[in-house]
């Protein structure tokens, strides 16, 4: 039996009502009104914080965002409301749309990010994975009124029960509304017991339900052991109708970096090539916790990291980010391709590395290691050979459905007495599965050279895995790739949708040799107007060594970018070619001989559960060949717009342009080599200088948008900001 724990802030109530009112923060069950049948409030979700400790009530507001009171999660709530960003220090799992405890109706998720607002009782809470079987509830946009009739609901204690196994619905009339609270009264017996604090009180409107508050404090005239001589109904609730865009900028952002689950955005960024333990090119990643919260060096040197330091190990050559365990701090996938496993050289493998409250490796677990030939599935199947590179390539991220995957890119992987032509594995849950060009249904052929896994990219909604090596049509390295959904194929790995080289009459130009079409790709979420979610995908292919004719030059190797939009049914589309042209066209920049526009890509949807537009559909496209002036191979990064016109959405960054990237060009600097998009930034690497170790940049979005404002750009840089002046090419990846 839960303890009932009746807590008070007399001097906020005395202001509101006369007496003290007890907070409705108890056990798991019920308004004194009737018990809920049907669906009607599905919505509402029972919180069993602490494993029994205590209980609360709360609302769905988005497939996996709850809403309900930061009362609950306050350590002394009599005192204060104040709740840290970020993991409950109590283990919490919601019970959402069922109405019967007894039944298994709806889902039940853990809470793992708290988000709480400081001018009310109300905290958004963030589920693990989705709801997918439960509808939520949409805020009214209109403040109570007196005389207002609402209703509520809850898991707290009811007139007789403790802890009842039902939800339990009521009556309240309005009496009076402030600017972030209403004072109501129960109709015909009706209270919030303990229990229901962050329960939903509703508008109903045509038979559709508003959201127009939450529970939050109350006399608990009648309920379970409440004094008798208490009669009083009334209590107070905290308003939420006024909350609607504070509640879609959360839970419709793109999720960032957060190892250490305190709420604030972490980064890690890779040296592949760093010395450790006086190994060159052992390589390392250095963290940057968020908040001042300090740096930490992770690599093989570590006794919790998989391996040792060795000269060329590469560890941090791919890195990727996912909340693999589900437990609310970020996880950091590290592929070290140049690892020797016993007489295989560069056999490669790859660790996830765990988040915790107290950052990478902290935790009980620290570590799931994999490498060919042990563990269990098709890693364990397969065997470590030389020149495998396993780890090369990685995508990591959830599906739609909320499930944690893993791609790894193995393109030197021999199939028979083909060499290297690849291969790679993919990992969600008890899924571990390989998938290569002589599975069932993949497209194209396995063949010696193909590379299949240099390059992997996926979203929520599929993959893509590329082979830049491949011959198309006696075109040697003219290249091709292969799109695929989460869904498994009958022979278990990923189900192939489609194939994609650029002899295909959907793919405009046609295929030369050396073109590398697929050397770079990236995919992101796509929600089309009239769609309900984001099923479909947009897909960004690379095609660094595309030769680009403009008049009487044949500029070899400028190379462009093709864009792709992927359907929920598994269709694709060629939706826009970008290249530089000339220098009268639209787009920014010419096409030069050595560009290699295309070498890397990254796109990003900063607003994922939104109808997509221009403005929250952005890509960056890596130009590292790129000369400016009469300095070669300086590099710059071109950004657009995924939807749109190219021209009418695109920017130009150099190396001290005024956009962000500091300092003044250099030969051989190659900018663009590395860059990666999050919700609120573009990572711009400099591995190849000026400055000696290597620099990032992480330039705010509006940066690199069209006619956006300039903004203060962040640089990280060894020897600065608690990081050890050290490295060879800190920059090469982040994330």
């Amino acid at each position: 039996m839960r303890r009932t724990a009746p807590l008070r802030r007399s001097a906020l109530a005395a202001a509101l009502i006369a007496g003290p009112l007890a907070l409705c923060a108890t056990p798991a069950a019920a308004v004194t009104g009737p018990a809920a049948t049907g669906t009607t409030f599905a919505y509402t979700a029972q919180l069993d914080i602490g494993g029994n400790t205590h209980g609360c009530s709360g609302v769905l507001v988005a497939a996996d965002w709850l809403l309900t009171a930061a009362s609950c999660f306050a350590d002394n709530p009599a005192a204060s409301l104040a709740v840290p960003v970020g993991k409950p220090a109590l283990k919490t799992t919601a019970t959402i749309g069922r109405a019967d405890l007894t039944t298994t109706e709806g889902a039940v998720r853990e809470v793992v990010e708290l988000v709480p607002r400081t001018d009310r009782d109300v905290v958004l809470a963030r589920l693990n994975r989705p709801v997918t079987n439960v509808a939520p509830v949409a805020l009214a946009t209109t403040a109570p009124t007196a005389g207002e009739q609402l209703s509520f609901a809850g898991y707290g204690r009811t007139k007789d029960e403790w802890a009842p196994l039902n939800l339990h619905t009521g009556t309240l009339s309005v009496d009076s509304a402030a600017t972030t609270t209403a004072t109501v009264t129960g109709k015909d017996g009706a209270a919030a017991c303990a229990g229901d604090a962050g329960g939903p009180v509703v508008r109903v409107v045509g038979g559709t339900h508003q959201l127009a508050a939450l529970s939050s404090r109350s006399y608990q005239g009648g309920c379970f052991g409440i004094d008798t001589a208490e009669t009083r109904t009334g209590g107070i609730t905290a308003r939420v109708d006024d909350l609607g865009s504070w509640v879609t900028a959360k839970t419709d952002a793109a999720r960032v970096t957060d190892f250490n689950c305190d709420g604030v955005e972490d980064i890690a960024i890779a040296d592949p090539k760093g010395t450790v333990g006086g190994n060159a090119g052992a390589g390392l990643v250095r963290i940057v916790y968020g908040g001042g919260k300090g740096t930490a060096e992770i690599s093989q040197a570590l006794a919790w990291v998989s391996g040792s330091a060795e000269a060329n190990d590469a560890f941090g050559e791919a890195i990727d980010t996912v909340d693999y365990d589900e437990n609310g701090c970020t996880d950091l996938v590290v592929g070290t391709p140049g690892e020797d496993l016993g007489t295989a050289t560069d056999g490669g493998m790859v660790d996830i590395l765990h988040g915790a409250p107290g950052g990478l490796g902290t935790g009980t677990v620290k570590v799931t290691h994999f490498q060919q030939g042990e563990g269990a599935g098709s890693i364990a199947a397969s065997s470590s050979e030389s020149g495998d590179r396993m780890g090369h390539a990685l995508a990591a991220g959830e599906t739609a459905a909320g499930e944690p995957y893993v791609v790894i890119g193995v393109p030197g992987e021999s199939l028979g007495t083909m060499t290297k032509a690849g291969m790679a594995f993919y990992l969600r849950g008890k899924i571990n599965a390989s998938v290569h060009q002589d599975k069932t249904d993949v497209p194209g052929t396995a063949e010696t050279n193909d590379g299949f896994g240099t390059s992997v990219a996926a979203d929520a909604n599929h993959i893509a895995i590329g082979a830049p090596n491949e011959d198309i049509s006696g075109d040697a390295a003219s290249g091709n790739l292969a799109v695929f959904s989460h869904t498994l194929h009958a022979d278990g790995h990923p189900k192939p949708l489609f194939g994609l080289d650029q002899d295909l009459d959907t793919v405009s130009g046609g295929s030369e040799a050396g073109d590398e079409f697929g050397k770079s790709l990236s995919l992101t979420e796509y929600r089309p107007a009239g769609a309900a979610a984001a099923t479909d995908s947009i897909l960004a292919i690379g095609s660094p060594g595309e030769d680009l004719p403009v008049g009487d030059s044949p500029n070899p190797d400028a190379g462009r970018v093709i864009l792709f939009r992927v359907t929920a049914a598994g269709a694709g589309s060629q939706l826009a070619e970008l290249k530089q042209g000339t220098a009268e066209d639209d787009v920014s920049g010419s096409a030069e001989p050595g560009d290699r526009m295309g070498e890397t890509v990254t796109a990003i949807n900063t607003a994922p559960r939104s109808v997509s537009t221009t403005a929250t559909m952005k890509l960056a496209v890596g130009v590292p060949g790129e000369a400016v002036g009469s300095l070669a191979k300086a590099g710059a990064v071109h950004t657009f717009s995924l939807l749109g016109t190219p021209g009418a959405n695109d920017r130009w960054l150099e190396a001290g342009d005024g956009d962000g990237i500091p300092g003044t060009p250099g030969a051989g600097q190659a900018v663009g080599s590395s860059i990666h998009f999050t919700g609120t930034s573009l990572y711009v690497g400099m591995p190849n200088g000026p400055s000696t170790y290597g620099a990032l940049h992480a330039l705010p979005l509006s940066n690199v948008t069209a006619g956006g404002t300039v903004a203060a750009v962040t640089t990280y840089q060894p020897g600065t900001g608690g990081l050890p002046a050290a490295g060879s090419r800190f920059g090469y990846a982040a994330r």
